[in-house]
C-alpha cells in the first residue's frame, strides 16, 4: 500500500455523523504494522472513537505477528496470540468501550490434512471465548492484472477453492463449531456455492460481498460485470448457510478507482458509487444474512472510516430499526457469537 494509496485514510472525520447512535459490530476489519503502514490498536480505536457508535469489532486475520520460528503449519499461532492481546486489552475497559476484536477469525492452511486438527486445537486453546473462525483467501482471476494490488503477505495458491483437500479441512471446521470466511471474486461464486452444498451445516461467511473484478473496465464493460457478479451472488444467496459481508467496496478491484484519486471522497458520492452493490446484497440475502465491515485500513485506500460508515448509512436509511440493528450489529453478533 503505497503513499499515494493511502490519500483518504483517516480523511473526513469532521463529516457529520449519520445517526450516531446506532450500535455497530465491526465485522471485518485488520491491525498490523509493516514499513508502509502502522494500523495497531491505537489506530483502530482513534478511528472507532471518531463518532460512529462502534460497540465491537471482529478480526480477521492477515498473518501478522506470525512466529518467526518452529514448525510452518503453527507459525500463524503467533497472530492467534496478538488479536487475542488486543481483545484481552480492549476488554478491560481502560480504553473506552469498543470492545476491539471480541471475535478473531484466524488464518489456517485448510489444505494441509491430518496436522490442520492439532493447528486448530491449539488456536482454540490460545483463545478458548474468542475465536470463531478460520479464513484462508482463495481470490484467483483470469489474469494476474489483480495482483497488484494485493497487499497480503503471500499470494492465494490457485484451484483450493475447488480441492478435495480444502473440502477436508472445511469438515475439520464443522466439527468444532468454527465458520469460514470465504474469500473470492465473483467468478468463483459457483464454486462457493458447490463448496456450501457439500457442507450444508458450515455457517460460511462471505467476505467483500464476492467482490466484482472490474479493474481497467470501460463503463459498458462494468456494467456487464455488475450483471455476471449480480447473478451469480443472487445463486449463491439461495444457500442458507452462506452469509454476506457488506463492505469492502473501497478496494481496487471493484473498478471505482476511487485510490486514484487526489481529492477528499465524500459519504454522498460514496454512496451513489455503492448504492446498487449493497441494495443488491440485501434484496438476495436479507438483513438477517448481512453484516457490514470497514475492511479497515484496506478501504482506507479510498474511503475515510467516518465518510464510509456514514455511505453505508446513507444506502439504509430506507430501512426499519430492526433491519437496521440487525444490519449493523445483530447478525454479526449472531454469526460470531458473542454478546456485544
Amino acid at each position: 500500500m503505497g503513499a499515494t494509496q493511502l490519500r483518504q485514510l483517516g480523511f473526513g472525520r469532521d463529516e457529520e455523523i449519520i445517526e450516531p447512535d446506532l450500535p455497530i459490530i465491526d465485522a471485518h476489519h485488520h491491525l498490523y504494522d509493516r514499513p508502509n503502514l502502522r494500523y495497531m490498536f491505537d489506530e483502530y480505536l482513534a478511528d472507532a472513537r471518531s463518532g460512529h457508535n462502534i460497540i465491537a469489532s471482529v478480526y480477521i486475520e492477515t498473518k501478522e505477528m506470525a512466529r518467526c520460528a518452529g514448525p510452518e503449519l503453527l507459525r500463524t499461532l503467533g497472530e492467534v496470540e496478538f488479536a487475542n492481546g488486543v481483545a484481552a486489552m480492549s476488554s478491560s475497559g481502560k480504553y473506552g468501550g469498543c470492545r476491539v476484536a471480541a471475535a478473531i477469525v484466524a488464518f489456517a492452511d485448510l489444505t494441509s490434512g491430518a496436522p490442520l486438527a492439532d493447528y486448530l486445537d491449539r488456536a482454540l486453546a490460545l483463545a478458548p471465548d474468542r475465536l470463531r473462525g478460520v479464513r484462508m483467501t482463495t481470490l484467483e482471476a483470469p489474469t494476474d492484472d489483480w495482483l497488484r494490488y494485493v497487499i497480503m503477505p503471500h499470494r492465494p495458491v490457485p484451484g483450493i477453492l475447488t480441492s478435495a483437500a480444502l473440502s477436508q479441512g472445511l469438515r475439520l471446521l464443522e466439527d468444532r463449531g468454527l465458520t469460514y470466511d470465504a474469500s473470492v471474486f465473483h467468478h468463483q461464486l459457483a464454486d462457493l456455492g458447490a463448496v456450501a452444498d457439500e457442507h450444508p451445516d458450515l455457517t460460511i461467511i462471505l467476505g467483500h460481498m464476492g467482490m466484482a473484478l472490474g479493474l481497467d473496465c470501460t463503463e459498458d464493460q462494468r456494467a456487464e460485470v455488475f450483471a455476471e457478479w449480480r447473478a451469480a451472488l443472487r445463486e449463491v444467496s439461495r444457500r442458507p448457510n452462506i452469509l454476506c459481508k457488506i463492505g469492502g467496496l473501497g478496494l481496487p478491484f471493484w473498478g471505482f478507482a476511487l485510490e486514484e484519486r487526489t481529492d477528499p471522497v465524500g459519504s454522498v458520492e460514496l454512496a451513489q458509487l455503492w448504492r446498487p452493490y449493497v441494495e443488491t446484497v440485501i434484496e438476495f440475502f436479507g438483513v438477517e444474512r448481512c453484516l457490514m465491515e470497514s475492511d479497515y485500513p484496506p478501504d482506507g485506500r479510498s474511503a475515510g472510516f467516518v465518510p464510509l460508515w456514514n455511505a453505508l448509512k446513507r444506502i439504509t436509511a430506507g430501512c426499519s430499526h430492526d433491519e437496521k440493528r440487525a444490519l449493523y450489529s445483530g447478525t454479526s453478533a449472531r454469526a460470531y457469537r458473542f454478546d456485544a
